[in-house]
């Protein structure tokens, strides 16, 4: 009777954790079939030796280039994130590793946080607050959505998720990427983003959901702010380095905007001594446009799916093409046409 193979062993799984204590809940149905290593950075070049595949679950990491020379087994590296600036790297983009990212969990979220910034400026609820504290009775006017022109940078799942609910209200949408089309499901047209300073004229809010690559940082920079109509306002729940920091100060403090909803920044946290902190029109949040609550949860059950997906030698999810720094876009199958009353940038004399 001939030798019997010893069954395989579970392949490891490296788990980067900002803090041992903050470990990913919801793992329980890879138990047994992955040896989960759970390390904060400072154990990562030891603890990825062997291993086939990280989950950072500490998104903002960049521990990854500092230990790759020990990564001598990785086949897939997840980020608990839908950005992937923070870990991607030369070596990484020549390798055979296979990057994923957690698109999906955050559309939804983030495009409510766009609508809710655009109807606290039209409606002007942070200067009714201001108002409040120094007991003021002023009536006023405030605009209406409906008919107001957003442009929205960055054709991705979030921008598509965004220019839906932006559509929902009334709102004229046009989306910005990397070249120009017509006729785009979710955004009727999308101009190209070396082109944005002769577009962003036509709108009244500028939307930025851009990842940062090298293409886009710095692409809203003083020629985007000189361009934009003084009533015009910029939200940013991108990545800050994608918006020339001093050159939007210089804007707001010259009112060549009438403000900003700032939720990314070029330093996070926002130093202490940054002009944005009270400079009229900027409204400042720390990083949170798409962690409502539950998202962490959403994040670990997205890795658990996608693991099931890799020990089954299925294709995985949301796989990152590494030379453009993101998941390539899926337009929608909802059909939405461009609202009859709209004019595109390309077609408006604003």
């Amino acid at each position: 009777m001939g030798a019997v193979s010893p069954p395989p062993s579970p392949p490891v799984v490296v788990v980067l954790c900002e803090r041992s204590d903050l470990r990913p809940p919801h793992l329980e149905p890879l138990a047994g079939r992955v040896h989960l290593r759970y390390v904060e950075a400072g154990g990562l070049a030891s603890a990825v030796e062997g291993a086939r595949a990280l989950f950072l679950w500490d998104f903002f990491s960049t521990a990854v280039a500092e230990v790759w020379s020990h990564c001598d087994r990785m086949e897939w590296i997840h980020v608990a994130a839908a950005g992937v600036d923070t870990l991607l790297f030369d070596d990484l983009r020549a390798s055979r590793v296979t990057v994923t990212n957690a698109r999906g969990v955050f559309d939804r979220p983030i495009a409510e946080f766009v609508l809710a910034a655009v109807l606290a400026h039209a409606k002007l609820l942070q200067e009714s607050r201001d108002l409040q504290r120094e007991k003021v009775w002023r009536h006023r006017e405030t605009r209406s959505v409906v008919g107001a022109r957003a442009l929205v940078v960055g054709t991705g799942a979030i921008g598509r998720e965004t220019a839906r609910l932006l559509r929902a209200v009334g709102m004229q949408v046009c989306g910005v990427g990397r070249t120009a089309r017509v006729d785009d499901v979710d955004f009727g047209e999308v101009v190209a983003s070396a082109d944005l300073a002769g577009h962003v004229g036509w709108c009244d809010y500028l939307v930025n959901v851009a990842p940062l690559t090298e293409q886009t940082r710095g692409l809203v920079n003083a020629d985007v702010f000189a361009a934009m109509r003084p009533s015009a306002h910029l939200i940013n729940v991108g990545r800050g380095p994608t918006v020339d920091e001093p050159a939007l100060v210089k804007a707001l403090a010259d009112n060549v905007i009438d403000g900003a909803a700032l939720d990314v920044f070029e330093h996070e946290p926002l130093p202490a001594d940054s002009p944005l902190w009270s400079l009229p029109g900027a409204v400042v949040s720390a990083h949170m446009a798409g962690d409502v609550i539950g998202w962490r949860d959403a994040l670990a059950r997205q890795f658990v799916a996608n693991a099931e997906r890799w020990l089954a030698g299925e294709p995985l999810e949301n796989v990152v093409d590494t030379a453009l720094g993101y998941v390539p876009a899926r337009p929608s199958r909802q059909e939405t046409a461009w609202p009859a009353t709209s004019r595109s940038p390309s077609t408006s004399g604003a």
